[in-house]
Formats: C-alpha cells, sequence, structure tokens
C-alpha cells in the first residue's frame, strides 16, 4: 500500500509540476494507442508520424507564445494573421527583391517585433483590451496580406523550404536508421536520467525528501522508453526522411522558453502578473514591460511559425494562418491553462496540441471529412473541459483538478517540504517579490 502511495504521490498527480506533465504524456499516449487500433497501425508508422510532426509544429511553436499571453491574462486573436502577413512578405523579399534565404528569416523576425510592439503598445501602454487590439489585428493583417500578396501565391526558393519540410542529414555508417536521429534520441534519453539525477540531488542538498528510487527508475524508464520507441520510429522511415527540421526549431524553442519561464526573474513575472497583477504591481514587477514583451513576443513566434508554413508548402498564399490561433487556444487550454491566467506550462501546451494533432490526423486516416473533423474536435474539447468541470463540483475525481491542485491558494495541498520544486509557477506575490 505505501509503494502505491508513493507511486500516486510522485508519479500519477502529486504536487509537483513533473507529476502533472506525466499526466498528460499518459493523455497522450492513451489517446494514441486508440487511434493505432482503431487505424490498423497506421497511426504510428513511420511516415505518419513524420508527417504528423511536420504539419503541426508550427501550431505548437504559437501554442508556446500563446501559453504566455494566457499566463499572463491576455488573448492574442491575430496570431494566424500576423503569421501570414510575415510570410508572404519574406516570399516577395526571396522572390522579387532578391534577398538571400538567410537574411528573409531575420527579416521575417524583425517584421514579428515590429508588430508585437505595435500591438504591444496598444495593450501595455495604452491600455486597451488585448482581446480588441489583436481582433483589429486580426482583420488588418488579414487584408495586409492579400493587399500585398495581390491574393496570389508566391514561391520560395529550395534553400529556405528546408525549415519546413527538410530532415536531419544522413551521415555515418549504415545501420538501416538514420544516425542523426539515433544520436538525438541518444541526446535526449540522458538528458532526462541526468534531469532526474539532478533534481534528486538538489533535494538532497536543501534538506528535502526525494521520491523513492524506486520512482524515480520507474519514471525515467518510462520517459527513456518513450524517448526510444519514437526515435527509432523517426529514424527507421523512407531513405531521405527522418526527424524534421521543423521539430529540432520546435524543441530548442521548448527547452528554451521552458527555462525561461520555471528559471528566470522574468518568467515568474509573467505568473505574478497572470496570477494577481495589482500585488504583482505593488510587489515591484513592470507590468507594461511583462505585457508589453508577452504581446511582442507572441507576434516573433507567429512570424516565425508563418515562415515554417511557407516553407514547408514551398509558396505563401492567402489562406495561410486561417483558423492557427484557434488551434492554438486549444493546445493552451487542454494542456492545463487557466482562462484567468496565471497558471500553465509550455510542456503541457505542447502535449495539448500534440493531443490536438493526434485526434485529427486520426480521424482523417479514417476518411473522415475535414467538416465532421472540426465538429468532433469542437464536441471533444467542449464534453472533456465540461465533465471534468462537473466532477470537480461533485467533490469526485477531476483531470484538470489534479492538475491544479498545486495551484490552490488554500494550502491544502502544499508539499510539506520547504523547498517548492523547480518547475513549479509560484504564487504572484512571491514570485515577484523573487524576482
Amino acid at each position: 500500500m505505501s509503494r502505491l502511495k508513493d507511486l500516486q504521490k510522485n508519479l500519477f498527480g502529486g504536487t509537483t509540476s513533473n507529476a502533472r506533465q506525466f499526466g498528460m504524456i499518459f493523455t497522450l499516449v492513451a489517446i494514441v494507442l486508440i487511434f493505432q487500433i482503431w487505424t490498423d497501425g497506421l497511426t504510428l508508422r513511420s511516415d505518419n508520424l513524420i508527417a504528423l510532426f511536420q504539419q503541426n509544429s508550427y501550431i505548437l511553436i504559437l501554442a508556446i507564445g500563446m501559453l504566455m499571453v494566457i499566463v499572463a491574462g491576455h488573448i492574442d486573436l491575430s496570431v494566424g494573421s500576423v503569421a501570414a502577413f510575415a510570410g508572404i512578405l519574406v516570399a516577395k523579399s526571396m522572390n522579387e527583391w532578391n534577398l538571400p534565404w538567410p537574411a528573409a528569416i531575420v527579416f521575417g523576425l524583425a517584421i514579428g517585433a515590429v508588430i508585437g510592439a505595435w500591438q504591444g503598445f496598444w495593450v501595455a501602454y495604452i491600455g486597451v483590451p488585448a482581446f480588441i487590439v489583436t481582433l483589429a489585428g486580426m482583420l488588418l493583417f488579414r487584408g495586409g496580406n492579400q493587399f500585398i500578396g495581390n491574393a496570389q501565391s508566391i514561391p520560395v526558393p529550395e534553400g529556405f523550404r528546408e525549415i519546413g519540410s527538410g530532415f536531419l542529414p544522413e551521415f555515418g555508417p549504415n545501420t538501416g536508421y538514420n544516425n542523426a536521429t539515433l544520436l538525438l534520441g541518444l541526446i535526449a534519453a540522458v538528458a532526462v536520467v541526468w534531469r532526474e539525477i539532478r533534481a534528486r540531488n538538489t533535494r538532497r542538498a536543501m534538506d528535502a525528501d526525494p521520491a523513492p528510487m524506486w520512482v524515480s527508475i520507474l519514471r525515467m524508464a518510462i520517459m527513456v522508453g518513450v524517448i526510444a520507441f519514437a526515435s527509432l520510429r523517426f529514424a527507421s522511415g523512407r531513405v531521405g526522411t527522418s526527424f524534421p527540421i521543423s521539430g529540432i526549431i520546435l524543441l530548442v524553442l521548448v527547452i528554451a522558453y521552458s527555462f525561461y519561464t520555471r528559471n528566470t526573474a522574468g518568467g515568474r513575472h509573467i505568473y505574478a502578473v497572470g496570477g494577481n497583477s495589482r500585488a504583482a504591481e505593488l510587489s515591484g514587477v513592470k507590468l507594461k514591460r511583462v505585457n508589453f514583451f508577452v504581446m511582442m513576443n507572441m507576434s516573433v513566434l507567429a512570424a516565425l511559425a508563418g515562415m515554417i508554413f511557407v516553407a514547408r508548402s514551398a509558396a505563401s498564399g492567402p489562406q495561410d494562418g486561417n483558423g492557427w490561433e484557434l488551434d492554438a487556444i486549444a493546445a493552451v487550454f487542454i494542456g492545463g491553462a487557466a482562462v484567468a491566467g496565471g497558471i500553465g506550462t509550455i510542456s503541457g501546451s505542447i502535449v495539448g496540441g500534440l493531443v490536438m494533432a493526434v485526434l485529427n490526423n486520426g480521424l482523417q486516416l479514417q476518411g473522415v471529412g475535414t467538416d465532421k473533423v472540426q465538429i468532433i474536435k469542437g464536441l471533444v474539447l467542449l464534453l472533456a473541459v465540461a465533465i471534468d468541470v462537473y466532477n470537480k463540483s461533485q467533490g469526485r475525481f477531476s483531470i484538470i483538478g489534479s492538475l491544479m491542485r498545486p495551484f490552490r491558494r488554500d494550502g491544502s495541498a502544499v508539499p510539506a517540504s520547504p523547498v517548492p520544486p523547480p518547475d513549479a509557477e509560484r504564487e504572484p506575490a512571491k514570485a515577484a517579490v523573487s524576482g
């Protein structure tokens, strides 16, 4: 019985962010297995997994920025239009202005920064709600895309297409797999083991009790097993394919933004503002600076997502970006973010985005029409949240409630240990002071 309690506390929904992330991962695995059976093994085929990542990498990149916007208490409806606007300008700069593609990428990021600064100025310094500012931006930049492109598609050069449709290169001996992908998987597995060992040593150094060793071993075994399986799948695709370059870009962003939101004063300030903006401001947080940053950062990531999509499509078109903002917002909320702000994680949003991606992919593999896919996705999202909220109100088991337990302010679920988990979101006032 004690081992079962240890497992529940440390692996299946305890009070640490690690437990929440593992719970989300298990949910994703369950959905994948359901579709694997339903599609007669098509879901986990190498070519399907590679296509799934390529087709959804730009949405997952948007989810990273949207998570920070929502945590800060805002919403951004303009990301699809901003992505399309940046994409058409980048395509035009290479196609008509003869700008080298590396310089065009920098140009596209600069466009996103300027747009983000424009919208951030209205939100942070004028005080216009982000919903209104970005709704105006959605119309403004959608029209700008069609005006500049004259409602036509503009092709992009071969070199630029690598960021959207390229793969890790082949090198080394002939193993029957893509060696670069295998190496990437090995690095990821080593990182998981190192992080677990480091977390245990950190808690010992702070005189806190680490999780039982057998729980840590089980946790590492599960993660390493998932990484090994995924690596072999991506590495065993047809010759010329492997883990996508867009996936590498996504991984770098996930690592960088996870570190920023969890381990820096700036990241803690975003959670502080979303949790209680007045308390955060009284604690010394620069409220306007935080709001300006999250809006500008979102537009930069939107521009990057737009360029990746254009690179994969080999051309920029007038319909690029339609509905992207809804997919990004859905990914963030499925990943555990709170509507009121102050709660959410980068990794949770990525898993939420993958849940939607697998759902969409599995239904398409079954030949379900696009119209029915949209209806099913909407109903699944609504019913899942509604059932969870109802269970929580009735005092029953609630997935979202268990994920949110560490954030309650009544102190009922605060760990006995004086050391908070390294990736937990702090209470607003404490976060602000610590910064």
